[in-house]
């Protein structure tokens, strides 16, 4: 799955959506996680209310799951979720890129909450033209449900 950061260094999730001038995008599994590709954005990116900065930031995350952002508008978040993507709210504009993906990592790998499995569901459909039936990752993932103790605490945006 692919989750993105809106971030003005690289380091921290930093950013507003509507005002951030990148998004970093990172490819994370079980296993671990990898830089993907970055996105620059130039113009206008004030916090004025106008809506058409958010497109190019849309369509640079459709094959995004989840993007974590330090805050967003009411439309820009109506939006993300129409085209099936989780924003989530950051814990803090310190917050470090890294240390977000090894929790979600390690959240992966035992108790996923209830939005996550089904954002990952969503992906695993969407990148994949087989049955979901017949996916034995889908009875790893149910068993990794059920014997893990932890949890990624996030807020997410909805």
């Amino acid at each position: 799955m692919k989750i993105a950061f809106t971030t003005n260094n690289s380091v921290h999730i930093n950013a507003h959506f509507g005002s951030a001038q990148q998004i970093d995008v990172y490819e994370v599994t079980a296993e671990g996680s990898r830089f993907v590709e970055g996105f620059s954005f130039e113009g206008n990116l004030n916090q004025d209310g106008n809506e058409d900065k958010l497109e190019p930031k849309i369509k640079a995350l459709k094959d995004c799951t989840i993007v974590y952002v330090v805050a967003i508008g009411g439309g820009a978040a109506a939006r993300l979720i129409g085209k099936n993507i989780t924003p989530i709210k950051a814990p803090s504009e310190t917050a470090e890129i890294q240390d977000v993906l090894t929790r979600f990592v390690h959240t992966l790998n035992h108790n996923p909450p209830p939005w996550l499995r089904k954002a990952l569901l969503k992906s695993q459909l969407s990148s994949q033209s087989e049955s979901p039936f017949d996916n034995p990752f889908d009875n790893q993932l149910t068993n990794k449900f059920e014997d893990a103790s932890e949890t990624l605490v996030e807020e997410v945006i909805v």
